[in-house]
This record gives C-alpha cells, structure tokens and sequence, in this order.
C-alpha cells in the first residue's frame, strides 16, 4: 500500500486499522489489507482517496466492499470527506496476499494461492485442514470466480483453494 500526502502516523494507523476491519464479503476472517487490495491511499483536500485493486474485474462484491470502507473510514472524525475508488493497473494478484492473510485463509478452511505456479501453469496446494500434499482438484471452478474445489486424499476432506492470479495466466 502507497501513501501519497501528509498524514501524521496516527492518522495513518487509525485509517489502516479502519480498513482492517474491513473483510472480504465471502472469507469473514481475511481483510482487504491482507487481500492485498489496498493499492493506494492519497490525501485530497480534507479527505482521502482510497484505490482499492478488486481480485477479479467482474467480482460481484465490489459495491458491498466500498460500502464497507466508507463505513469504516468515515467513523473517523477528523476525515471530511472519503472517496473510493476501483483502479485495475496495476492487476492485482494473488502474491499480494500477505502472509497474515494466507494463515487467515488457511484457518477459515480455504488454502492460501500457490506461491509458486510451473511454468506448464500447474499448481498444487496443501490441504487447509492436515496439511497433505496428497491432495487432488476436483473442480477449477469453485463458489467464487477466484476460487477452486479440490480433496484431500488423507483426511479425506473437500476444500476450496484461492487460485493462483497472475499477469501471465
């Protein structure tokens, strides 16, 4: 995340802890910071604007998201005003997930994004709840455009996995 303007560093924190609170519509347990979707936050006058990398271009919770962050960030009394806005350069990808956010993840069931993908674009995961590498993809479309549905051969559990989101793919 970028900051551009004069912000002391309490109002950065309390504006970062504003939007921590702000949590994926679908994974009530992982934020937009640890999403990595915070790209940039600039200081306009008497307010702020926030640009916000949405995961996919047609991901149907963005009005629920920006709804979220200005409900957040406009609990602060010092802000006037808050803008938020959707940007899309750069893409995000799923290397921008901190790993905070991948512990997160792996908690609420859903395996964190491969950190890395051969160059054919296979990727493998670890099952979320043992931790197998014996695990298998059972269907590259999952409950979200950004997810998949694979199984784990040892413990025998279903489990979704975030997809690994390039540039290159």
């Amino acid at each position: 995340m970028k900051w551009f303007g004069e912000l002391t560093a309490l109002q950065q924190s309390e504006i970062e802890l504003a939007l921590q609170s702000v949590k994926d519509p679908e994974i009530d347990s992982v934020s937009i910071l640890e999403l990595g979707m915070v790209e940039e936050i600039k200081v306009s006058g008497n307010g702020i604007v926030i640009s916000i990398l949405p995961t996919f271009m047609g991901c149907p919770a963005l009005d629920i998201i920006k709804s979220n962050i200005l409900k957040a960030v406009t609990s602060l009394d010092w802000l006037e005003e808050v803008e938020v806005q959707f940007v899309f350069d750069p893409p995000w990808t799923s290397d921008r997930v901190s790993e905070i956010g991948r512990e997160r993840l792996k908690e609420f069931g859903i395996a964190p994004p491969p950190k890395q993908v051969s160059e054919t674009g296979e990727w493998h995961v670890l099952c979320p709840y043992c931790d197998s590498s014996y695990t298998t993809m059972e269907n590259i479309f999952g409950p979200t455009a950004c997810r998949s549905i694979l199984y784990c051969k040892t413990c025998k559990n279903p489990f979704e996995a975030m997809k690994p989101i390039s540039t290159l793919m």
